[in-house]
C-alpha cells in the first residue's frame, strides 16, 4: 500500500477513478468538483490512463454520453454537482433502468435560488427516487476509497447498476488530507475487469430502452426495485472484502459511542465528523449520547438502523434538507418510515442545519441536543425545525 501523503481530496478521487482502468471520463464542470475531472484530463492527456475523454456542453449530455459508453460495453466515470446533478435528472432514470454501472462521484451543494455554492444535501435529497446506489464519505480518505469500491459492487453481475459516490462540496473536496492511495497492483487485485453482462453490438444487436406498453411498465419498475434491493448483499460483501484486505472497513450504517446511550444523533456525511467530536465533549460532561451514520442511503438499510438504534429513547436526526410545504426533512422522513409499528420504537426530534453551506458548530449541537433531552424528560415532542435561522422567522413547522 502507497504511503499516506497530503493531497486534495478531488485529486484522490480523481487518482482513485485512474487507477480503476476507467474506459470512458465524461464531463462538464460545475464547482465544486470540477478538480476532478481537471485532473483526469491531465491524466488522459499525459499518457498515464488510456481512456476517452469526452468534453461535453452539459452535464445532461455528460450522463447521456455516460450511458451510451456503459451501454457499449465501457467502464464509465464521471462528477457533478448541485445544478449539475438536477440537469442531469432526466437521464438518471434512464441509467438506471438500462442497468448501466456508471460510477459518479457527486460533491454536494445547495441547490439554487439563491444562488450558492456551497454544501448541504439539497441536490442527493432531490435524486432520491432515480434507482442508483448511493453512499457517501465524511472525508477524503473514505471516498477515494468508496470510489474503487463502487466500480466493484456496481459491476457485480448480480447488481449492474449505477453509482453515486457522495462526500460534502468545499469542505471535503477542496481540503488537502492526509491519504493513503491503494496501488495500481492493490487496486487490479481488488477489482476484476468489467466483463458486461450485456452491451450493444452491430454483430449481435440487442435492443436496449424500448417502448415500455402499459401492460409492461409495472413489471418493469418493479424488477429495477428488486435488483436495487438485491444489491445490498453484494454491497456489504464489498465492503468486509475490502475491510478485511486493507484494514478499512465501512459499514452501510455506522455508530459511534452508541453504548448505553438514551440519545443519539443521526447524521450524513461531513458534518459526521464534527458531531463525533461534539460526543466526545458530551460524554466527557456525563452525557448519555451517542451518533448514528448512514453510509448507505440506496438500497436504505433499514434492518440496520434498526439494530444500531436499539435501546436509544431519542433520536436528533440532523437533516441538510427539507421538503418546501411537506413533513420535513427527508431523512428523518424515511427514518420514521423504518421506525413506524416499532415496539418501544424512541422518540424523534427533526432538526435542519447546515443549509447552504453555513457552519453547524459545538453551539448548535448544545441547542440540538438540549432540545431532545427535553423530550427524553416527557416534554412533547416539537415539530420539525430549521435551526440557525436569523431575524423574525421561527423556522418550525
Amino acid at each position: 500500500m502507497a504511503k499516506r501523503k497530503g493531497m486534495e481530496v478531488s485529486i484522490a478521487i480523481a487518482e482513485a477513478a485512474s487507477m480503476c482502468n476507467v474506459d470512458v471520463v465524461s464531463a462538464y464542470p460545475i464547482t465544486p468538483q470540477t478538480h476532478v475531472v481537471e485532473h483526469l484530463a491531465d491524466i488522459v492527456a499525459d499518457g498515464e490512463l488510456d481512456a476517452e475523454f469526452i468534453p461535453v456542453e452539459s452535464e445532461h449530455a455528460a450522463m447521456s454520453a455516460c450511458v451510451g459508453a456503459a451501454a457499449a460495453g465501457a467502464r464509465t466515470f464521471t462528477a457533478t454537482a448541485s445544478q449539475g446533478l438536477a440537469l442531469m435528472h432526466e437521464i438518471l432514470f434512464i441509467a438506471s433502468s438500462l442497468r448501466t454501472p456508471i460510477v459518479m462521484v457527486v460533491a454536494n451543494r445547495a441547490l439554487s435560488a439563491p444562488i450558492n455554492i456551497w454544501n448541504d444535501h439539497s441536490d442527493v435529497m432531490t435524486e432520491r427516487d432515480v434507482g442508483w446506489i448511493q453512499i457517501f464519505a465524511e472525508n477524503g480518505q473514505e471516498a477515494a476509497d468508496l470510489v474503487v469500491q463502487a466500480f466493484r459492487f456496481g459491476e457485480d453481475k448480480r447488481v449492474l447498476l449505477p453509482v453515486m459516490v457522495h462526500f460534502d462540496g468545499f469542505v471535503v473536496s477542496h481540503v488537502v488530507e492526509p491519504i493513503e492511495m491503494l496501488t495500481h497492483a492493490e487496486v487490479k487485485t481488488f477489482l476484476p475487469d468489467y466483463a458486461p453482462q450485456q452491451k450493444l453490438d452491430i454483430d449481435a444487436p440487442i435492443s436496449m430502452g424500448p417502448v415500455g406498453i402499459p401492460a409492461v411498465y409495472t413489471e418493469a419498475k418493479m424488477a429495477g426495485e428488486a435488483v436495487l434491493r438485491d444489491a445490498y448483499g453484494p454491497i456489504v460483501e464489498c465492503l468486509d472484502d475490502f475491510g478485511k484486505r486493507f484494514g478499512r472497513t465501512y459499514k452501510p450504517v455506522e455508530t459511534y459511542r452508541r453504548e448505553d446511550a438514551d440519545i443519539l444523533l443521526v447524521t450524513m456525511g461531513g458534518i459526521s465528523e464534527t458531531a463525533m467530536t461534539w460526543v466526545d465533549r458530551a460524554r466527557a460532561a456525563g452525557e448519555k449520547v451517542g451518533l448514528v451514520r448512514f453510509r448507505l442511503w440506496r438500497p436504505l438499510p433499514d434492518k440496520d438502523f434498526k439494530e444500531a438504534v436499539k435501546g436509544a429513547r431519542v433520536l436528533a436526526v440532523v437533516d441538510r434538507h427539507f421538503s418546501p410545504g411537506g413533513p420535513g426533512g427527508p431523512v428523518a422522513q424515511e427514518i420514521k418510515y423504518i421506525l413506524y409499528g416499532q415496539k418501544g420504537a424512541p422518540s424523534i426530534v427533526e432538526f435542519v442545519a447546515g443549509l447552504g453551506g453555513r457552519d453547524v458548530g459545538f453551539a448548535d449541537f448544545d441547542n440540538m441536543y438540549k432540545k431532545a433531552k427535553a423530550v427524553l424528560g416527557g416534554a412533547t415532542v416539537p415539530p420539525f425545525e430549521i435551526v440557525q435561522v436569523r431575524g423574525g422567522h421561527h423556522g418550525e413547522a
